[in-house]
């Protein structure tokens, strides 16, 4: 099956949702080789593992994505709870990533109605 029929059952939050996922891992993934903190490579690969699951609709995607918000929120509060904002550009950056975070995994398990018990 190819990539495009796969797309075609997403709408455009959904894909946002996916690309953000993917694309916020692999910029975990490249600050890990560079500043070698080692919650950046678990939230990079959480990331990345979760929106593969998403993409291919996987029965656990649902509990990674409640991971990874728990994780998301944790490191992004606690980081500018540390940091403040000493450097704005970080510090907005980071408010930014907890609140996409937030809001496409809240519209994820809400509307797609993935967690099913």
């Amino acid at each position: 099956m190819s990539i495009m029929t796969i797309l075609k059952d997403f709408n455009r939050i959904e894909l946002a949702a996916l690309i953000f996922y993917i694309a916020s891992g692999i910029i975990f993934l490249i600050y890990l080789a560079l500043t070698s903190a080692p919650q950046l490579g678990l939230l990079g690969i959480v990331s990345v593992i979760s929106g593969y699951g998403v993409l291919t609709q996987r029965r656990w995607a649902p509990w990674l994505l409640i991971v990874l918000f728990v994780a998301a929120t944790t490191f992004s509060l606690y980081t500018l709870a540390v940091v403040g904002f000493s450097n704005a550009l970080f510090g907005v950056s980071l408010i930014a990533y907890a609140v996409l975070t937030w809001a496409l995994t809240g519209y994820l398990l809400l509307r797609k109605n993935m967690l099913t018990f």
